[in-house]
C-alpha cells in the first residue's frame, strides 16, 4: 500500500473521539483551569462550553442532543436555574426561524421556489460559480438592510430548488460540492452584508448606542460614513468567501453546467402560475416588504419612516411578528384549483416538515450564549482587553479581534457587543486613542463567526437544509475567521492610523 494513501476513519471512530475528547477537555477546564472565586461559575460555563463545541464540531452525538447540555448542567452546576435555561430555546429569534421555514414550506409544495430559481439561472448563469456568486451578491445586498436571519430564510429555499435540479441532472454524489458550498454561501453572504451598513445587523446598533454614551460630546457616525469602511470590507469578504467555498474547499467539476435550453424548456413545462402558486408568492413578497420597511431607515439626509410606526407599542413589533403572521396566514388562504386535495395552502400535514431539530440547535446555542453573560465569562473575556493597553496598535488590533472573532462563535453577538464595547471605550480613553479605532473592529469582528452553526443564525438556518456536516462548515469557516481578523486589521490600519 502506497504511504501516501489517504487513511480514512470511520465516522464512528471520529464519534467516538470527539465524544471521550469531549469529556476530557471538560474535566480540565473544571479541576484545572482558575479564574478566581468571584468568577467560578464562569470556569464552569466554560467546561461546559468546551464540551459542547467539541460534541458539536465532532458530531459525537445528535447535534439537538447536544444542544440539550444545558438543560441538564445549567441547573446541576448551579450556573441557571431550570427556568431561566429553558425560555433561551423558544425566544423571538427562534420563532422568527419557525415562521420563515413555514413560508419556505409553502414555497417548495406549490412548485414557487423552482420557478423562481430556474430564473435565477436564466439570470445568473448555468456554471456552479456563477450561480453561487449570484445568490452571494442577492444575499450580501438584502442583508444591508434587513436582519440576516430574515435574508438567510428568503433565500434559503431558493437556493435548495436548485440544488434538488443540478441533483437531478447529475447526481447527489457529482454535485454534492456545489450544494455544500450554496449552502454556505448563502449563510456567509447574509451574515458579510450586514456589516455594510449602520441597520445591516444589530452590534452596528448596538455599537451606535455604546458610542453616544461612552462620548456624548463626539460627533456621531453617520450612515454614510460608515458605509465608507463597512461596504469595502464586505465586498473584499464577500470575494474572499466565494473564492475560498469554489476555488478551494468545494472545488465543483468544471463539467457541472446546465443546459440553458432544458432550463428554458423546464420553465415552460410549469405553466402559468396556479392560484395556490400567486397566494404563496403575494405572502412571500408581502413578508419581504414588512421586513425591509418594518423600522424606521434611516439614510442620513433621507430618512423613510417604518410601518410600525403606526402602532402605540412599536418596539414591540419586529421580525418574527411578520413572519409568523404571514406564515399563518397561509393556513388559512383556501385552494382554488378542484385538481387538488388540499382544503387550504398549507395544513396540519405540513408541520412536521420544519426542522425541529435545528429549533433546539439554536436553543442550545441561545442557552450558552446566557451563560457566558450571566456568569461573567463574557466580562471576564472582556476584562483581559485592558492588559493590553501598552501594546502596539497593530498587534492590539490583531489579538482583540482574534479573541472576538473566536469567542462569538460560541456566543449572542449582541449580548458580547453590549459587554465589550463599554471595556474597549474605557481602554481607547486609558491609552488616549481615538475610540473608533477601537470600537468600529470589534464591532466588524463579532459578525465574522463563521465556523460552527450555532455562531450565527444564518449558519444554523442553512444547516438545516441537511446538505451539509459540520466539518464543512468548520474548515471553511476557519479559513473565513483567519481571513476576516486580517482583513478588519488592515482596513483599521488604512481608517484609523
Amino acid at each position: 500500500m502506497s504511504l501516501t494513501k489517504r487513511i480514512k476513519l470511520h465516522p464512528f471512530y471520529v464519534q467516538s473521539i470527539g465524544f471521550f475528547l469531549g469529556i476530557i477537555l471538560f474535566l480540565i477546564v473544571w479541576l484545572f483551569v482558575d479564574f478566581g472565586a468571584e468568577f467560578y461559575k464562569a470556569k464552569l460555563v466554560a467546561a461546559v462550553a468546551s464540551l459542547m463545541a467539541t460534541w458539536w464540531i465532532f458530531e459525537a452525538v445528535p447535534l439537538a442532543a447536544t444542544s440539550l447540555v444545558p438543560l441538564i448542567f445549567f441547573p446541576t452546576l448551579g450556573i441557571l436555574s431550570a427556568s431561566d435555561s429553558a425560555p433561551q430555546y423558544m425566544n423571538s429569534t427562534i420563532i422568527l426561524f419557525v415562521g420563515g421555514f413555514i413560508i419556505a414550506i409553502a414555497m417548495e409544495k406549490w412548485n414557487l421556489h423552482k420557478r423562481i430559481a430556474l430564473s435565477v439561472i436564466l439570470f445568473f448563469g448555468s456554471s456552479p460559480s456563477k450561480i453561487i456568486l449570484g445568490f452571494m451578491a442577492a444575499a450580501g445586498f438584502i442583508s444591508m438592510w434587513i436582519s440576516n436571519t430574515a435574508t438567510c430564510l428568503m433565500i434559503l429555499p431558493i437556493g435548495l430548488s436548485i440544488i434538488y435540479k443540478v441533483e437531478k441532472e447529475f447526481g447527489e454524489e457529482r454535485s454534492s460540492n456545489f450544494s455544500k458550498a450554496l449552502m454556505i454561501a448563502i449563510a456567509y453572504a447574509s451574515t458579510i452584508g450586514g456589516i455594510a451598513t449602520l441597520i445591516g445587523t444589530p452590534p452596528n446598533l448596538i455599537f451606535l448606542r455604546m458610542y453616544k454614551i461612552n462620548f456624548p460630546n463626539n460627533p456621531m457616525i453617520k450612515f454614510g460614513e460608515w458605509m465608507v469602511f463597512g461596504v469595502p470590507l464586505a465586498v473584499v469578504m464577500m470575494i474572499i468567501a466565494w473564492i475560498v467555498l469554489t476555488k478551494i474547499i468545494f472545488k465543483s467539476d468544471k463539467n457541472l453546467v446546465l443546459n440553458k435550453t432544458l432550463v428554458k424548456e423546464e420553465k415552460i413545462k410549469l405553466g402559468k402560475m396556479t392560484k395556490e402558486e400567486k397566494s404563496v408568492l403575494v405572502v412571500f413578497a408581502l413578508t419581504s416588504f414588512l421586513w425591509v420597511f418594518r423600522s424606521d431607515i434611516d439614510l442620513g439626509s433621507i430618512k423613510i419612516p417604518g410601518w410600525s410606526n403606526l402602532f402605540a407599542s412599536a418596539s414591540f413589533i419586529d421580525d418574527s411578528t411578520v413572519a409568523i403572521t404571514m406564515a399563518l396566514i397561509l393556513f388559512l388562504i383556501p385552494c382554488r384549483s378542484s385538481e387538488h386535495k388540499y382544503k387550504f395552502v398549507l395544513d396540519h400535514h405540513d408541520i412536521p416538515k420544519i426542522p425541529w431539530d435545528i429549533v433546539l440547535l439554536f436553543g442550545g446555542g441561545f442557552a450558552l450564549a446566557e451563560g457566558f453573560v450571566q456568569s461573567g465569562l463574557s466580562k471576564l473575556i472582556g476584562q483581559g482587553f485592558i492588559g493590553l493597553k501598552d501594546v502596539p496598535y497593530t498587534s492590539l488590533i490583531l489579538i482583540i479581534c482574534t479573541i472576538v472573532v473566536f469567542s462569538s462563535e460560541l456566543t449572542s453577538n449582541s449580548a458580547q457587543t453590549t459587554i465589550i464595547l463599554p471595556l474597549i471605550a474605557a481602554l481607547s480613553k486609558e491609552i488616549g486613542m481615538n475610540p473608533l479605532a477601537l470600537m468600529i473592529p470589534v464591532t466588524f469582528s463579532v459578525s465574522l463567526a463563521f465556523m460552527l452553526p450555532v455562531g450565527t443564525p444564518p449558519n444554523a438556518i442553512v444547516f438545516g437544509s441537511q446538505r451539509l456536516q459540520v466539518w464543512d462548515m468548520v474548515k471553511a469557516g476557519f479559513i473565513l475567521n483567519i481571513i476576516g481578523i486580517i482583513a478588519v486589521t488592515i482596513l483599521a490600519r488604512i481608517f484609523f492610523m
